[in-house]
């Protein structure tokens, strides 16, 4: 047997990927053996990490080799040291490898180079295994002996043997893991094999470190702004709400400078940020108010129920949207609607994009082209312009039946005969200028396509009066006449145009293909919904206009946003204060304090303002400034201003324009307290792995901060994967506590278990969860963020996808939690504490039973996305009262 480590629910297929791992390699979440080396779980998203000795059966030189799905390396040693390893057969790096069970030859690096082994030795081996969510999963071993007519064979449970028998030692004792060149890889090995990520979020900031600087003492500030007295009109103390309706008495925090927390690298999942229905998102027509071409036209997008017609946008510039705000947005977006000007892609939206890009310019299969009317209505005189633009259709003899792709019919094929020289120049100038714009059109929507067309009619420029771009087709009008003529009678080809579609050449440009009358026979070049008949098709290569320009308005979607919670976009990040505000306040603050201390302080930096609106009776402010000391010593001030709203003037902006100074004050009693413990909360039960890692990152912090006034405190519900009264007692933190309980775990007593043990009433209660990566400055966030008798602190998490870190963080905003909360023990207590009675085994809704609680209880809570406040991703596999039905993990497949 050798042993065997399992890493579940980890998303990737690279050994890279495996090593990103949080608990990869000393802390798996299944230790057991392997009887042989050729293993198959029948799971997905996991890695393996099976080592021990091979004990060769004779003297002589050995060949190995390695098959899996998907990648995987074979190390092995010179002798049984560890130390020694050396890799030496693997299938794949990059994670786009993999191979059918017992295929040893489909990569040169799958069999190994001659090693000479002995058999009196035994020789210590790796095999790390990566697989994802697809195919067979397997990996195997094999070895022979270099002499004719061997072959490869698993190596079988006779020739192995364990590293070390792990049956009675707990989750948490890793002492006796090799930690080897193969897995235990550092982190400078590590960061160079990753690129960056590249997202703005990771950018250094100044907030990440500000906690640093000494603090400006709050009793110097005294006296700087007077007092007056706050009193929040949102507040709702006494308001009658039913279950779970606080959440709609929550609002966002607008902040300056942008801190990047939206999640511009996750919009391709959720594009609710540019506030659109999703056909918008696709096309540069979501900014039609706000972007102009010049002398061009812009296509709408074609879809289910669609008409993609040439729409001229020479309008005048102001024309679009009159206001930032939602009533005018959702105005325009009403009127779009009636008129079936954008309706829905339906399931066309779902398909990829190139093919979106053909079909917006192809003709419908099941369409038809309308023929030129002499009539002079408004109607005929936009089909005279389809009619511009676009090949002739020549007539189909009486009784032809009409081909279908779903019903090709078989026809004679036509004599392909010659052409005239001068014909061949005709049709040559014609493919280089072929026609700018196919129009589409819905049989199944004709009312829809008159309606349309009534509405852009306005925008389409007289006939009589041509423009230049209608000059132009119409004089490639005149050519397409003479290559819709019959040609000569004298053998020589009638070319018959029936439909157009683009089609993409082998260089990867569209091409516009007109079929002719009705050859099936050529199925067998067809490729996919892209049909090519050699022989009776004219390609024609698409109109780029490479000089087309365009003017477009300054577009801030940030205006259009709210501090409402938009529960279903978890992309957005925290809201934007603008510019002019920011610098307003702070420069009317730098004149209160100049006043008191002239020439003691200068600004150095802006490092952070945090504005919470009320518009009914004014602003509150969290100002963090860097401040340069007279005497050269840089200090930080953090301190909560309030602009109060008068009668005579709305906002800072209609005083600030009429020359006036802002009015600043000190909201009364509303202040933070830098020295209050923060005390961590956390209910574990059988999470080693998970513990281990949470101890691990306190310590970090502490080294990092060297903030003593914390307090970790864990119930454990009698955990028997570790000792976690041990593992507190062998860490490097300035204070912790444990309590033991007994029975099923239940979070929300054991919650309020831990809240019980504190006893200093005016400290911070931190309701923590067991898989959180903190900011180095999360302690001091916290406490800037809980206001006695006031304010609560609901920071927002950011949730990492399958197989992503807080390196590479992928992931989404978790924007309808609220189960990690600071609160002040009072405030808690005041309020009844945790729910232990309506959740007991389960969990789920009693944060927002408790928001209910808090807010009925007269105190806000602030909400804000924090900038590397990460949530690891987990299963619940094996978590907290779940049983597991222990699957054969360890058995083999022959």
């Amino acid at each position: 047997m050798a042993n065997l480590h399992v890493f579940e629910d980890w998303c990737g297929t690279s050994i890279a990927q495996l090593w990103k791992n949080l608990h990869f390699p000393l802390y798996p979440h299944n230790r057991t053996t392997v009887k042989k080396l050729a293993v198959s779980p029948s799971w997905t998203n996991y890695g393996l990490r099976i080592f021990g000795y091979i004990h060769p059966y004779t003297d002589g030189d050995f060949l190995f080799a390695v098959a899996s799905d998907d990648n995987s390396e074979f190390w092995l040693s010179d002798d049984e040291n560890p130390d020694n390893l050396k890799l030496r057969a693997y299938v794949g790096k990059t994670g786009r490898e993999w191979t059918a069970p017992g295929e040893y030859g489909k990569y040169a690096s799958q069999i190994s180079d001659l090693i000479p082994l002995q058999k009196n030795n035994k020789y210590f081996f790796e095999l790390i295994h990566k697989q994802n969510d697809k195919g067979t999963d397997h990996v195997e071993v094999a070895w022979c002996l270099k002499q004719i007519g061997n072959g490869f064979s698993i190596i079988d449970s006779k020739f192995i043997s364990l590293y070390t028998n792990e049956s009675s030692l707990k989750a948490a004792d890793v002492s006796h893991i090799p930690q080897t060149i193969a897995s235990h890889v550092t982190p400078l090995q590590r960061s160079s094999q990753t690129p960056p990520h590249g997202v703005d979020m990771l950018r250094p900031d100044p907030r990440d470190s500000f906690h640093q600087v000494p603090l400006l003492d709050r009793a110097r500030l005294q006296g700087v702004l007077p007092d007056c007295i706050y009193n929040p009109s949102y507040s709702i103390k006494g308001y009658p709400l039913m279950r779970y309706q606080g959440l709609q008495f929550v609002h966002l925090t607008y902040v300056y400078p942008n801190d990047y927390t939206r999640l511009t690298h996750m919009e391709n999942d959720n594009k609710c940020f540019y506030r659109g229905n999703p056909y918008y998102l696709e096309r540069k027509c979501l900014f039609i108010p706000h972007f102009k071409t010049l002398n061009a036209c812009l296509c709408l997008p074609v879809g289910d129920g669609m008409l993609g017609r040439a729409v001229n946008l020479g309008r005048n510039e102001d024309e679009g949207f009159q206001k930032a705000g939602k009533y005018e947005e959702r105005k325009q977006m009403k009127a779009m609607e009636r008129n079936k000007v954008l309706p829905d892609y339906g399931d066309d939206f779902d398909d990829y994009i190139m093919k979106r890009r053909r079909n917006l310019f192809s003709v419908q299969k099941h369409g038809r082209i309308r023929k030129k009317r002499e009539d002079g209505d408004l109607k005929n005189k936009f089909q005279q312009m389809d009619q511009d633009n676009q090949p002739k259709e020549i007539q189909k003899p009486p009784g032809e039946p009409q081909n279908h792709p779903e019903e090709p019919q078989q026809q004679p094929r036509k004599k392909k005969k010659r052409r005239r020289p001068e014909q061949n120049l005709q049709d040559q100038h014609y493919l280089q200028n072929p026609p700018s714009e196919l129009k589409y059109y819905d049989l199944g929507k004709e009312k829809d396509s008159q309606r349309f067309q009534n509405n852009v009619m306005e925008k389409i420029p007289d006939q009589k009066n041509p423009g230049p771009a209608q000059r132009e087709d119409r004089s490639r009008s005149k050519v397409k006449q003479q290559v819709d003529q019959s040609l000569t009678p004298d053998d020589r080809i009638e070319l018959h145009l029936r439909k157009a579609k683009y089609s993409n050449s082998s260089d990867g440009n569209p091409n516009l293909v007109v079929e002719d009358g009705g050859d099936e026979d050529d199925a067998w070049v067809s490729q996919g919904d892209e049909d090519y008949d050699l022989t009776n098709r004219v390609v024609y290569d698409v109109e780029v206009k490479w000089c087309q320009t365009f003017q477009a308005k300054p577009l801030d979607l940030h205006a259009l946003r709210s501090d409402w919670i938009d529960l279903k976009c978890n992309v957005s990040g925290n809201l934007l204060l603008e510019e002019s505000e920011a610098l307003s306040v702070v420069e009317a603050l730098m004149k209160k304090l100049n006043k008191k201390y002239p020439r003691q302080f200068s600004l150095e930096r802006i490092v952070n303002i945090e504005k919470k609106p009320d518009y009914n009776r004014g602003s509150r402010y969290l100002l963090e400034l860097e401040l340069l000391e007279a005497s050269g010593r840089h200090l930080r001030l953090v301190q909560y201003i309030y602009v109060k709203r008068t009668e005579d003037w709305g906002s800072h902006k209609k005083q600030n324009a009429q020359g006036e100074e802002l009015k600043l004050c000190n909201p009364y009693s509303f202040y933070w307290n830098p020295t209050a413990t923060v005390h961590f909360i956390i209910p574990v039960k059988n999470q080693a792995r998970w513990v281990q890692q949470f101890i691990s990152d306190m310590e970090e912090i502490y080294r990092t901060t060297g903030d003593q006034n914390f307090n970790v405190i864990i119930t454990d519900y009698e955990s028997t994967d570790m000792n976690i009264e041990q593992a507190l007692q062998n860490s490097y933190l300035p204070r912790y506590q444990y309590l033991r309980l007994s029975g099923n775990f239940e979070r929300s007593a054991g919650l309020q278990a831990g809240i019980d043990l504190i006893t200093d009433d005016h400290s911070i209660v931190f309701l923590c969860d067991l898989h959180i990566h903190f900011p180095p400055g999360f302690i001091d966030t916290v406490r800037k963020h809980c206001v006695e008798r006031h304010m609560a602190f609901a920071p927002i998490v950011m949730r990492l996808n399958c197989g992503a870190t807080p390196l590479e963080p992928d992931g989404y905003w978790e924007v309808n939690g609220f189960g990690l909360l600071g609160i002040y023990k009072s405030d808690l207590d005041s309020i009844g504490g945790m729910n232990t009675k309506e959740f007991t085994d389960r969990w789920g809704g009693e944060d927002w039973e408790l928001l209910d609680r808090i807010l009925q209880g007269g105190l806000e809570v602030e909400r804000l996305y924090l900038r590397n406040f990460f949530h690891h991703f987990h299963s619940k596999r094996g978590m907290w009262n779940r049983q597991i039905q222990f699957s054969c993990v360890h058995d083999t497949f022959r």
